[in-house]
């Protein structure tokens, strides 16, 4: 999908169908049809379009010439077959050209949305270094939202385990685990790349544009202490309903051990009284209720020790 953008003075961005200076075309999943006429129309590097979407593309700034790649990994969510939100990372390149703007990503997400629907203020396409620093801005915004939906989730299914411990739960907190491993290793390579354009000379930086650079380092740290600390509260969380589940399945096997002893002792006194040899009192025709109560008085006296320890 090739979609071309335009914004004018006032900054109201219009979509055209033809490349002018100062245009925003934005890329997803480009077909190699696409992909070729834009590296032909801008002069640019058919790489620099086709690195963005390779899913392990690694963070990075490339210049070849006039023409800077930035390739960062904003965090994307999707659902499984159980409607349980998975969050993970992929490449967004930003191509920063002779005349134009350039956004390639494997998938459309809520960052392009932001600036196509005018959400973002003081937003000018041809503004590109702005441009850039303000798609940064709102990548490390969408983490920390993201990592805040994560915590609230989290929470909700350790209410659930305190009351169950099912599966569901702990594969959703596998898989909450997972992401912000996945999150926590990008934010740190998204950060040095944004560390590398503010001592670098790679962009030509206003006093503006370096302030809102700094602005958006400080707001993808911030993200990285919170995604470190969900982590290890999380971890931590795991191995705490880990040792809850051996617990419970510990107390469960000595209620039902407890149970089994308490039970055989009537089976072991009709076995003696079962058996095809001489017994006292088998002619006394009490001898039944006799039986009964010996069963009875072993079981009660076993179930009154066992329940002293607190075996159940």
């Amino acid at each position: 999908m090739l979609n071309i953008y335009l914004s004018n003075e006032q900054g109201k961005l219009q979509e055209t169908t033809t490349i002018t200076n100062g245009c925003w075309i934005n890329l997803i999943a480009p077909t190699e049809k696409e992909i070729n006429e834009m590296a032909t129309a801008l002069e640019i590097p058919v790489e620099f379009i086709k690195d963005p979407l390779d899913e392990e593309e690694r963070s990075r700034i490339e210049k070849d010439g006039e023409n800077i790649l930035i390739i960062v990994n904003i965090p994307s969510v999707s659902m499984d077959e159980n409607e349980i939100p998975i969050y993970d990372t992929i490449p967004l390149g930003i191509i920063i050209a002779k005349n134009c703007f350039v956004t390639i990503c494997l998938k459309d997400n809520p960052i392009f949305h932001s600036f196509s629907e005018g959400k973002i203020k003081n937003f000018f396409t041809f503004k590109r270094t702005r441009f850039a620093f303000q798609i940064l801005y709102t990548m490390a915004t969408l983490y920390l939202r993201y990592l805040k939906q994560i915590s609230k989730k989290t929470d909700l299914i350790e209410k659930e385990l305190h009351q169950s411990m099912k599966n569901k739960e702990l594969f959703s907190l596998l898989n909450f685990e997972k992401s912000l491993v996945y999150f926590t290793t990008s934010l740190k390579s998204n950060n040095i790349v944004m560390q590398k354009m503010l001592k670098s000379n790679y962009l030509k930086m206003y006093e503006d544009d370096q302030e809102l650079l700094e602005d958006v380092i400080i707001e993808n740290q911030q993200a990285i202490e919170m995604a470190e600390t969900h982590t290890s509260i999380l971890s931590g969380m795991m191995d705490a309903f880990a040792s809850v589940i051996s617990n419970n399945v510990n107390i469960v096997m000595k209620f039902l051990t407890s149970i089994t002893i308490i039970l055989s002792l009537p089976t072991m006194v009709a076995s003696f009284y079962g058996m095809n040899v001489s017994i006292p009192f088998q002619e006394y025709q009490y001898s039944f209720l006799i039986a009964i109560t010996i069963s009875f008085i072993l079981s009660s006296i076993t179930a009154y020790i066992f329940w002293k320890k607190r075996f159940f």
